[in-house]
């Protein structure tokens, strides 16, 4: 009985020590309209708990007592709670969504790791919801626009008649440009040719730029800078936008977008079609603006099981262009008037996303899409018609873990398969298939609350270049509030690739088979920056970036034509140099935004014994954006503009300086509809004011590389329904 007796005081005693623990349930929503924020982070003491499932809840297990809590999502304010724990319950927290202030978000889709973006190691830059609103009304049909905005980013028009473009970061190649859509590399090859700035704001969410190597997490193609595209998502709140727009250079738009989340089940969907009549601007008897049928549609599933997000998506797009001689458009040719070229692309892209987020705070995503490409080329002289399948397999993880630091890694999966359809004898590449294996770490620690270092390492196997080693280290330090500095360097490589032409006009005939000595061109890439930022009442704000760049390239390939005519690629024996500074300001002073940049830029090709410059870069580039809200009026108005500086053409002549202004109003009708007067090309600036833009005869017309804008002044009206 004492026995019994003893054992049970015991037991009392060990009971008694133990702390009581308490289950708390917090769920998270909107403050403005109430719906549910899900995916939010949460902190407890300063350790790093878990992240809230689909329904905006989480469940804790805590001790009796007083507890510190700190809570983030993206697109809202941290919040943060000091509450004592007594007994079970729950607690309603209410978010402060983020209206304008994107440099406060946290961004996951380039950078993977929750960071903010003002606090990364690595730079990015952030296009976001309200510029894509913006731009949906201004140039509702693509994305080139609004890039071009961006200082050290060039978007250079490559063909007088089909109207393609690239993007062209720190002065070099588009080639050297990755571009992503939702972390997915797609566009590369022979598919990167035709389309790729086509893609309509109204189905974006955000825009995230890198400027420099940032091979570690999407591939060794990323030499010059990134491109990401972020596809909206669906919120608790209906969404419905109907955007109809008419240009004075006869182009018709018609976009639409839906969207709505449900408890366990949401939806998105775009859907979009152009009408472009081809336009002879200078009226030299050739478009300036080609003809153009262009259809998209771009559809979107999302399930929600407990603390998990299913992607199934399918983006469908057709586009048919067609440019040349004005009379061959309108169906008179004879036999002077023959020329002309033509691009009928077809892309059906499906894709699965799955993402899941453990209780612990750790994070699970697998990747997969499959895209299926076809271009059917015709001029006067050739047909030509290819396929390329290209696919994409990503598992990967993040572990937070001390709080404020990270892990990121996984493994992918990157190819494509080119087959031609239809081979002309000028063209000898009948087929053509790439395959990459790559794995890939990166880990984030903080320093005392002030430095984050950031190592990534990616090794990259390619079935037939062999391995790449490309490791990345970025150092981020905050001085005080109002000063910052970054550091970087990073590694990056480029497989050869025929459909990637050394020539600024990109068609078919400039394409060579690779000779089988080629090697790949490798990248190391340098960047610093010195941040200022400065906040006062009001919401007011001052940011300055200064930065400055350097990029190498080893073995690059170029291309030479012998005497015969006969295209051959070969590899440099030295380097190509990219080197500048960057300068941007962004200001916001009561109803007024200004954003100015000023990029530097020299790039040398150091393999050519004469002409090392690099052909149709500005040295000196400029551009601002001023814009003024009238919130109580429902107006805004806005002004940008942009000097591009002396270019070398080809043969080493220089082009002049000019200037690019554009100006557009905005008014709110009610609200559920906005009306935008835009004009682009203020000054009516054109290359044909300069030089002609064609040599030869009106049969065989040869088109000079363009290093200024071909079709003028132009005026459009858009109206946006919001349903």
């Amino acid at each position: 009985m004492c026995r019994l007796i003893f054992c049970l005081l015991i037991a009392c005693t060990f009971c008694t020590a133990l702390p009581a623990q308490i289950k708390l349930t917090l769920k998270f929503n909107n403050r403005t309209d109430q719906t549910t924020v899900w995916g939010v982070t949460v902190t407890v003491n300063g350790k790093l708990i878990a992240a809230a499932d689909s329904t905006g809840r989480i469940q804790l297990t805590l001790p009796r007592g007083n507890s510190s809590f700190s809570f983030s999502a993206v697109g809202y304010e941290r919040a943060v709670l000091f509450l004592p724990i007594k007994k079970d319950t729950l607690i309603n927290v209410s978010l402060i969504a983020i209206s304008k202030a994107m440099d406060e978000v946290v961004v996951v889709a380039t950078t993977r790791n929750n960071q903010s973006i003002e606090n990364a190691p690595i730079k990015v830059e952030v296009l976001g919801r309200e510029e894509m609103n913006e731009e949906n009304g201004i140039r509702p049909a693509n994305i080139a626009s609004i890039l071009g905005d961006v200082s050290g980013v060039q978007i250079q028009q490559t063909s007088a008649t089909s109207g393609n473009s690239n993007v062209r970061i720190q002065g070099l190649d588009g080639r050297y440009t990755q571009i992503l859509r939702d972390g997915m590399p797609l566009y590369d090859g022979f598919s990167s040719g035709f389309g790729i700035l086509t893609i309509p704001p109204l189905d974006l969410q955000q825009i995230e730029l890198v400027k420099g190597s940032a091979s570690t997490l999407y591939g060794g193609g990323a030499i010059g800078g990134l491109v990401n595209m972020i596809s909206k998502r669906p919120t608790a709140a209906q969404e419905g936008i109907i955007t109809l727009n008419q240009t004075t250079l006869k182009e018709t738009d018609a976009n639409a977008y839906l969207s709505k989340r449900y408890k366990g089940f949401g939806y998105t969907l775009f859907g979009g079609y152009i009408h472009q009549a081809p336009v002879d601007v200078n009226q030299d008897g050739f478009s300036d603006v080609p003809k153009l049928n262009s259809y998209n549609i771009h559809p979107r599933l999302f399930f929600y099981p407990k603390n998990t997000t299913i992607i199934l998506g399918y983006n469908g797009n057709v586009n048919n262009t067609k440019g040349g001689d004005i009379q061959v458009l309108k169906g008179s040719p004879d036999r002077v008037h023959q020329y002309f070229e033509q691009n009928n692309t077809t892309r059906h892209t499906g894709e699965l996303v799955v993402e899941h987020h453990f209780n612990s705070g750790k994070s699970l995503y697998f990747k997969n899409t499959v895209s299926d490409y076809s271009n059917h080329f015709t001029d006067a002289q050739l047909t030509y018609k290819g396929n390329q399948l290209s696919y994409y397999s990503e598992l990967s993880t993040l572990i937070p873990y001390n709080s404020k630091n990270s892990f990121v890694g996984g493994v992918n999966l990157t190819g494509d398969q080119f087959k031609a359809t239809h081979q002309n004898q000028f063209i000898p590449i009948a087929s053509l298939n790439n395959q990459t294996i790559g794995a890939f770490a990166q880990n984030t620690w903080a320093i005392k609350d002030l430095a984050t270092l950031e190592l990534g390492l990616r090794d990259d196997y390619h079935k037939k270049y062999g391995n790449f080693f490309l490791p990345r280290l970025a150092f981020f330090n905050r001085f005080n509030e109002h000063w910052a500095t970054r550091l970087g360097v990073g590694w990056g490589y480029k497989v050869p690739n025929p459909f990637t032409p050394w020539y600024i006009d990109y068609t078919p005939d400039k394409i060579a088979d690779l000779p089988a000595d080629i090697t790949p061109e490798k990248s190391v890439g340098y960047n610093a920056e010195v941040n200022y930022k400065l906040d006062w009442e009001g919401g007011n704000s001052l940011f300055i970036n200064q930065a400055v760049f350097l990029t190498q390239i080893k073995d690059p390939i170029y291309g030479t034509i012998n005497p015969d005519g006969i295209l051959l690629y070969q590899n440099g024996n030295k380097k190509v140099l990219s080197r500048g500074f960057d300068t941007y300001i962004k200001a916001r002073l009561d109803e007024w935004e200004l954003y100015a940049g000023y990029t530097y830029t020299v790039v040398t090709r150091n393999y050519l014994s004469q002409n090392q410059f690099m052909p149709l870069t500005p040295r000196n580039r400029a551009s601002f954006v001023l814009a003024r809200d009238f919130e109580k009026a429902g107006l805004m108005t806005g002004l940008e503009g942009s000097y591009n500086g002396s270019q070398k053409r080809l043969d080493g002549s220089g082009t002049p300086g000019y200037m690019f202004m554009a100006a557009v109003i905005q008014k709110h009708l009610g609200d559920h509809m906005i009306v935008v007067l835009n004009c682009e090309n203020l000054l009516n600036y054109k290359q044909s004011n300069v030089e002609d833009l064609y040599t030869g005869s009106v049969t065989d017309p040869q088109f000079k590389p363009l290093w200024a804008p071909i079709d003028g002044r132009a005026v459009n009206l858009s109206l946006r329904f919001k349903l």
